[in-house]
């Protein structure tokens, strides 16, 4: 009798480690799948390299203006801006090499290195942040991943994925929700909450078009939740990938001669 009770308590307790395991494998393929869907998704609109031109309308209530840029990327780490128009802009140039950030400003001929405490900052009156145009931060390496469900957007089916900084991680969010279309991995729509939970700024994107090769998004709109009548939208005019950039472009010594 204590015999075969004792064999069931076993088997009870090997069934129930068994079930843990189970749901810990699980667990953690899940957020395996949510961290490759966010990497494949920043890889699609990042590419090994990639060169474009890109116009910037700043819209406010009362007025507004615009600014055309030439970019520059190579992998995740090189990136430069430079600012093509207008004439009262034209010349400025921001550079990132890894986690550092400089401007290059023609009006007083100086290269400033910007603190990591102005990447939270607006982007030249933009609704888009420092980080939001230098990618300073890391979506893929800086936070962890949820995927949270699916959700459509404009009639696409997308992935939901939470992301929530990393301790060691110095970023701008708090967190940021992605909805990320399936079929082609594309960044639809994405929220980005301050450190109390409070939504600032919300990222549409649309307009899909082939180019280089590869489907992308070729319109972003940054609408910020506090102010009424403020966005930012931001339009690709030319997007190629995969060039063959070499690295000397990316140098505090080329901000003063890109064209």
């Amino acid at each position: 009798m204590f015999q075969s009770k004792h064999r069931r308590q076993s088997l009870v307790t090997a069934i129930g480690g068994a079930l843990l395991m189970l749901l810990s494998s699980a667990s953690g393929l899940i957020a395996q799948n949510a961290t490759e869907i966010v990497r494949q998704a920043d890889q699609k609109q990042r590419g090994k390299s990639s060169e474009a031109t890109l116009t910037i309308r700043i819209v406010r209530p009362s007025y507004s203006r615009e600014m055309m840029m030439h970019t520059w990327s190579k992998g995740s780490d090189l990136a430069l801006v430079l600012v093509t128009a207008p004439a009262r802009e034209k010349g400025t140039v921001f550079l990132k090499r890894k986690r550092e950030v400089w401007n290059w400003l023609p009006s007083i001929e100086r290269t400033v290195k910007l603190p990591p405490s102005m990447m939270s900052e607006s982007w030249m009156g933009t609704d888009f942040t420092n980080d939001d145009l230098v990618r300073e931060a890391s979506v893929v390496d800086d936070y962890t991943h949820t995927l949270l469900g699916e959700a459509s957007i404009e009639g696409e089916s997308c992935y939901k994925v939470q992301l929530i900084p990393k301790k060691e991680a110095a970023v701008v969010w708090g967190k940021v929700i992605l909805w990320i279309e399936k079929k082609e991995l594309l960044i639809l729509r994405a929220e980005y909450y301050d450190e109390d939970g409070s939504l600032v700024n919300t990222l549409s994107g649309s307009d899909v078009k082939k180019i280089g090769g590869r489907m992308v998004v070729t319109r972003l709109e940054m609408v910020p939740a506090d102010k009424p009548g403020n966005k930012t939208i931001l339009s690709y005019t030319d997007l190629k990938f995969d060039l063959p950039l070499k690295d000397e472009l990316f140098r505090t010594e080329s901000m003063q001669t890109v064209k």
